[in-house]
């Protein structure tokens, strides 16, 4: 068995397009990258409730006038949640309250969402190995987080309006010119949805352009999972839906949340794999390959949580070092 997986990494190491994703998948073990994917799902399912509230409530307000167009509005909010979309709409409505209370309530709710987006930056600045000490901190942090709840929320729902609207426009054209030309607009705008949204969640020192790789492939995978989500959660609530009854929604929502977040940090990882070269890596070491050293050193520079750590640290063993080299003495 070692001959045989040896001899496979070899092969795989001559290779780019079987080094590649070997490299992916060997990283995305290493940072525990389906622990953070599980985390940003815990969150995200926790702040979907506050946030719908936040979004029916002001609807309700601005819109009041205009029900067709909010609820045009929320059916493409929900649009993103294939078959449980329309149960989560019938269960939540807006807060009736007025004046000060209302605005106290809809703060608390969107603080309380907040989470989602600092479990997201934790996740991309990891996956980036951003040294914790080079991280945004306190009141940056924040800043970043809100930012990403309004670029996310706001941007699905612009990318499925788009959607719509360049489907209806082509209905000028024949079916297929009508789907490609949704297909395109949906595509281009969720590259820009996912590019800006990776730049919030990402500390500064990794540029636009080191971003983009990995906005192209969320976009895309997105629009596939747009595509064949609705049979995975249909196919997800068929097995609960017996022994769970109403709680099968719940976990029809966590496993799409999780397979959304899992897919979207592999697509982080192969632009990461692919911005630092980090391929060919060894499937069965040793011996390590070149790339293996700098994943390790990257992986440890990630765990630095004070500027100045790396200085205490030379001056330690620069101590220790000399106390060990001083000739023995006699009594």
């Amino acid at each position: 068995m070692k001959t045989a997986l040896r001899a496979a990494d070899a092969v795989q190491q001559r290779h780019a397009w079987l080094a590649v994703p070997a490299a992916v998948w060997k990283k995305f073990g290493d940072d525990q990258a389906g622990n953070l994917a599980a985390l940003v799902a815990y969150y995200a399912f926790v702040a979907i409730f506050p946030l719908l509230l936040v979004l029916i409530t002001v609807l309700d307000i601005v819109l009041k006038s205009h029900p067709a167009l909010r609820k045009s509005l929320l059916n493409s909010a929900l649009a993103q949640y294939p078959v449980i979309g329309p149960q989560l709409a019938h269960n939540i409505g807006p807060l009736h309250q007025t004046g000060l209370a209302l605005v106290v309530g809809l703060l608390g709710t969107f603080i309380g969402a907040r989470s989602v987006a600092t479990a997201m930056q934790n996740a991309l600045n990891s996956v980036w190995e951003i040294p914790i000490a080079r991280r945004p901190g306190f009141p940056w942090s924040w800043l970043r987080s809100f930012g990403l709840i309004l670029v996310i929320g706001l941007g699905l729902i612009g990318t499925t309006i788009l959607s719509g609207i360049a489907s209806g426009a082509g209905q000028v054209l024949t079916g297929f010119g009508a789907s490609l030309a949704a297909l395109v607009v949906s595509l281009v705008a969720n590259i820009g949805l996912f590019w800006l949204a990776f730049r919030l969640g990402t500390a500064s020192e990794i540029g636009w352009r080191q971003l983009r790789l990995g906005a192209v492939i969320g976009a895309v995978i997105w629009q596939v999972l747009q595509a064949v989500g609705g049979y995975f959660v249909a196919h997800q609530l068929a097995h609960a839906s017996p022994s769970y009854g109403t709680f099968a929604v719940v976990l029809g929502l966590i496993a799409w949340l999780y397979l959304v977040a899992e897919l979207t940090l592999y697509a982080v990882e192969i632009n990461v794999v692919t911005a630092y070269r980090l391929w060919p890596r060894s499937i069965a070491p040793p011996p390590y390959t070149e790339q293996d050293r700098r994943a390790f050193q990257l992986y440890a520079q990630a765990q630095q949580r004070r500027k100045e750590q790396r200085k205490e640290k030379d001056v330690v063993a620069g101590e220790t070092g000399g106390e060990n080299d001083r000739a023995p003495t006699q009594d």
